[in-house]
């Protein structure tokens, strides 16, 4: 495994910087540009030509979602906002009590779902609506792979509703305490949850097998699953922790893979689209381009103090966009 103490190759001078002179949440693509979300009001589309800011919200953006075609916003002003590609938006949905939308997925067809309070929402390609009320406040939103099918996190569980499926009562699986996140396993075989504490939960989902995931040092914020989806990349630690989830077991019983070492904590991740590689953000400001097969690292961003906040990839793997919670942001063609 290479460490961080010896000479690292390094890209981190070819990255075009940008400023986005704002807290960076989140960041998606349309085709090969850039698209930096703001925890205020706005997206920044940063194509090399030149940056643009869009004023979409009337106060801060608490989550968002993408598929190519859009990008859909929540806000704590209650709206739900999707924008295009020309930075076109309109408001899709706003919650009659002018509560916090904070949790937005997207789905199939042209399906997208928020959440509300306790309420999560589900609005097909054709405009159908469909709500469900959860146990607790909406904590985490994810369709899954295939089917007509979500997944809600939140306290003690999470909830798995088939939003066509009129008067069928959704499962429940449970275990206690608080699930911040939720995200299912490329083939949906698996579930797995972030908690308020320092460890992940998951369960097979054909007979509801609890997985506990620990030993981090913080709780984890940032997921993604490998292009093949055979492994789970996690922030939360001083390392990029991958979890198996090969076989019919998924991590029960085996080890996590450890690597690229630092001496800070891991905050973000984002797994490359089409090859075994990890983009990993860290909350010195350093971000390593982590080779999945050997360990092998490169830099991708020097380390500024600055915590990395968002990371993401372009559908083709080609460019790779980098943010921080004090704005700064890059973007790094391969």
């Amino acid at each position: 495994m290479a460490e961080l103490n010896a000479p690292l190759p390094s890209l981190a001078d070819r990255a075009r910087a940008v400023s986005a002179e704002g807290t960076i949440v989140g960041v998606h693509f349309f085709r090969q540009v850039p698209v930096f979300v703001l925890g205020e009001e706005a997206l920044l589309f940063a194509p090399p030509e030149g940056n643009r800011l869009v004023a979409i919200h009337g106060g801060a953006i608490l989550a968002s979602a993408a598929d190519g075609q859009r990008i859909v916003t929540g806000g704590d002003d209650g709206k739900l906002i999707a924008t295009n590609r020309d930075g076109e938006y309109e408001t899709i949905a706003t919650d009659d009590k002018k509560r916090w939308v904070d949790q937005v997925a997207l789905g199939p067809d042209g399906a997208v779902a928020w959440a509300a309070g306790k309420v999560a929402h589900v609005r097909t390609g054709k405009g159908e609506q469909r709500d469900l009320e959860a146990p607790s406040t909406v904590a985490g939103l994810c369709f899954f792979p295939k089917g007509f099918r979500l997944a809600i996190a939140h306290y003690n569980g999470a909830t798995l509703w088939f939003p066509n499926a009129a008067g069928a009562k959704p499962d429940v699986l449970e275990w206690k305490g608080s699930h911040l996140g939720v995200t299912v396993s490329p083939d949906g075989k698996f579930l797995v949850t972030t908690m308020q504490e320092q460890t992940l939960h998951g369960w097979r989902i054909v007979d509801a097998k609890h997985m506990r995931m620990s030993g981090y040092s913080a709780r984890v914020r940032s997921l993604s699953w490998t292009h093949d989806g055979k492994a789970l990349a996690t922030s939360g630690s001083e390392q990029l922790i991958l979890w198996p989830f090969e076989g019919k077991d998924g991590p029960m019983g085996k080890q996590p893979m450890l690597l690229a070492q630092s001496p800070a904590r891991c905050s973000v991740v984002a797994c490359h689209p089409r090859q075994p590689v990890a983009a990993a953000g860290f909350a010195d400001g350093s971000v390593l381009l982590v080779r999945l097969d050997d360990g092998a690292l490169i830099l991708a961003r020097e380390a500024d103090g600055e915590p990395v906040s968002a990371l993401g990839w372009s559908a083709e793997g080609q460019v790779l966009a980098m943010g921080t919670e004090n704005g700064s942001a890059g973007v790094l063609t391969l």
